[in-house]
């Protein structure tokens, strides 16, 4: 069976998703149905807002489904119906075996870590909070357990020493299109041939690192607990979204909830002293105005 025959079922939620649904369409795969969140309100106005996927989906004609809860029997059952012969996940929900386990060529994800390292909800934020030098994507069959699966393919990029999570997410988004269909021409393959698809298991490592979910608690900068190194690696690692933040006192008023996008080392216009030495603020949001570098707040607000 070729890609064009193979009837696939596409899940995910976010803009990182987008792109690998739109190379398969593109490139002229069998997508059956798409799965995503349902729609929630979001903004002032709290408008209902369609996911990302869900509005490319709904662009090229696709049918979507949207279930509440993943062990629905009305969805289970609408699912089933779809007959696919795989199923993709990228940046999606933890799916129950019921759902990952009806194709009869399985489930694959598309996950942003060189796997088994930073399992969870956000690993290419927690990959640049903890100072690495590289990272990558993996494909893997699910399984019970979460990120555990025999992988497929894996490939791996640099994180630039001062690069933040927003722009390794772009550099992987794009690696990660690539990835999901050599990853997808393999399956074909093989079942066009007859033969297993050859998987490897994730390597047993004693010092591994998580990507849990992160919260707004998780983005405070704790200066007088962290480093220089740290606090620069840990704002990068939240840029742009959900962003670091703090509480700041300046010309003997205090800001609260402002986020932080860049810092450098030592003195500056905005300086706060750490566990070692002292940072700078470089670019700062406070609440209700825009993004800026340190010099145009400074200036706004007249201060020295």
């Amino acid at each position: 069976m070729g890609k064009e025959q193979l009837r696939i079922v596409y899940m995910g939620t976010p803009e990182f998703a987008v792109a690998g649904l739109k190379a398969l369409v593109e490139g002229g795969y069998n997508i059956v149905a798409v799965v995503t969140m349902p729609d929630k309100p979001a903004g002032r106005g709290h408008q209902v807002q369609f996911s990302a996927v869900k509005q490319y989906a709904l662009s090229v004609g696709l049918p979507v489904l949207q279930p509440e809860k993943l062990k629905d029997p009305e969805f289970i059952e609408t699912l089933r119906q779809y007959r696919a012969d795989l199923q993709i996940v990228t940046a999606f929900r933890m799916l129950p075996e019921v759902v990952w386990a009806m194709p009869r060529l399985g489930t694959f994800n598309l996950h942003a870590s060189l796997l088994p390292q930073y399992r969870g909800a956000a690993p290419i934020n927690w990959a640049v909070i903890n100072g690495e030098k590289e990272t990558g994507v993996t494909t893997f069959m699910l399984k019970q357990e979460i990120d555990t699966g025999n992988m497929i393919m894996q490939e791996r990029i640099t994180i630039g020493e001062d690069e933040d999570a927003g722009s390794v997410h772009d550099r992987l988004m794009e690696l990660g299109v690539e990835v999901t269909l050599r990853t997808v021409d393999k399956i074909a393959e093989c079942d066009a041939r007859g033969i297993a698809l050859p998987v490897t298991p994730q390597p047993e490592m004693s010092d591994l690192r998580p990507a849990p979910k992160i919260f707004k608690e998780t983005c405070e900068i704790r200066f007088s607990q962290m480093t220089m190194n740290e606090i620069h690696n840990f704002v990068r690692g939240l840029a742009p979204y959900p962003a670091a933040w703090c509480n700041l006192t300046i010309g003997g008023k205090e800001y609260e909830n402002v986020k932080v996008y860049r810092v450098t080392c030592g003195e500056g216009l905005i300086t706060v002293p750490c566990a070692d030495g002292k940072v700078s603020i470089a670019e700062l949001q406070m609440p209700g105005k825009k993004r800026m570098d340190a010099k145009s707040l400074m200036n706004g607000l007249r201060l020295n």
